[in-house]
Parts: C-alpha cells; sequence; structure tokens
C-alpha cells in the first residue's frame, strides 16, 4: 500500500508543480506587462483595446487554465473589431460611428457596428472584470496600475 502511495506522489508531484509553474508564469507577465497596459489603455484612445491586443495574446498563452474561457472572450472580440475595421480600410484611432469615412459601405458598417456592440457586451465586459480580479487574487496586483 505505501508503495502505491509513493508511486501515485512522486506521478502527481510533477504535475502539481506544473501548475503552480503555469500560475507563477503568468503572474509575471501580468507585472511584465502591467506598465505598459496602463499606459495604453491609460490615454483613453478609442483604439486602445486594439493597441492592447499583442499584450492580451501573451497573456492568453500564458493563462491558467480556469481563465482561458475568459481570455477566449475578450481577445477574440479585440480580434473580431480589429479585423472588421482592417477589411474596411479603416483607421481605429479616428473611426466616428456617426461620421463614417467616405465608401465605407452599410455591409461594412455593419460588420464594425456588430464586433463593437459584441466587444461592449456584459458578457465580454464580464470577463474582463473576471481577469483583474483573478489577477488580484492569484498574482495579488492588476492587469493595470
Amino acid at each position: 500500500m505505501r508503495t502505491w502511495i509513493a508511486v501515485l506522489a512522486l506521478t502527481l508531484l510533477p504535475l502539481a508543480a506544473g501548475c503552480g509553474n503555469r500560475t507563477d508564469d503568468y503572474c509575471s507577465a501580468v507585472k511584465d506587462h502591467q506598465e505598459e497596459l496602463t499606459k495604453i489603455t491609460g490615454d483613453g484612445g478609442q483604439d486602445s483595446l486594439i493597441k492592447a491586443l499583442s499584450i492580451f495574446e501573451d497573456l492568453q498563452g500564458k493563462a491558467p487554465s480556469d481563465i482561458t474561457d475568459e481570455w477566449q472572450q475578450v481577445v477574440s472580440r479585440i480580434k473580431a473589431l480589429d479585423d472588421a475595421l482592417q477589411a474596411a480600410g479603416v483607421d481605429p484611432a479616428t473611426y466616428d460611428r456617426t461620421k463614417p469615412p467616405q465608401g465605407l459601405t452599410t455591409e461594412q458598417k455593419a460588420r464594425i457596428d456588430a464586433a463593437a456592440r459584441e466587444l461592449g457586451s456584459g458578457e465580454t465586459l464580464a470577463a474582463l472584470q473576471g481577469l483583474d480580479q483573478e489577477a488580484r487574487d492569484v498574482c495579488q496586483t492588476s492587469l493595470t496600475l
């Protein structure tokens, strides 16, 4: 019986250690990106989330399994808006929904509007809040300063 317990412990120990390392790597990445993310989102530009996309993708790739759904929600919604704006040839920093640029088709505008609605949806905002809360609880810091 003791032999089986020892084998089980030796088998599970590396798995448990790997979980800790994943969390440690994630928390390290949160802290590494915190200042830049604060600067990007603090400027108040309407394109700030798109500018932060590469940071979010890095954090998503390092995230513990319990928050992968939240990162998927946030990153996929930002990508969808970025894709819609790029496909329409629109600069995210200057796009004005009430005064769309000349040549923007009804279909392009509708795609941009739909992507923006999804990004601003309650589901996406809840995911972003959950990610910040996770960073506070697990990493003892927030995503931004």
